[in-house]
């Protein structure tokens, strides 16, 4: 059951990232008229709710707890 200890591990990695590192969104508004557009490029960044890291977080533990138990059985 190696594979849920790695799944597990990724899924803890990735909830403690998403903590403290935004993702960044890219939006475009203007017209295009044509050959020719007129427009303002905007970036932000957002950072993802933290009861969604947490989740991912519980379940990477919870796949390492069961990776464990059936790695050592």
């Amino acid at each position: 059951m190696r594979t849920l200890l790695i799944l597990g591990a990724v899924l803890l990695v990735a909830g403690l990232l998403s903590l403290f590192i935004p993702i960044p969104h890219r939006e475009h508004h203007g017209i295009q008229a044509g050959p020719i557009s007129f427009g303002v490029d905007t970036t932000e960044r957002e950072r993802i709710h933290p009861a969604i890291s947490g989740v991912l977080i519980a379940g990477g533990v919870a796949l390492i707890i069961v990776g464990s138990r059936k790695s050592l059985r």
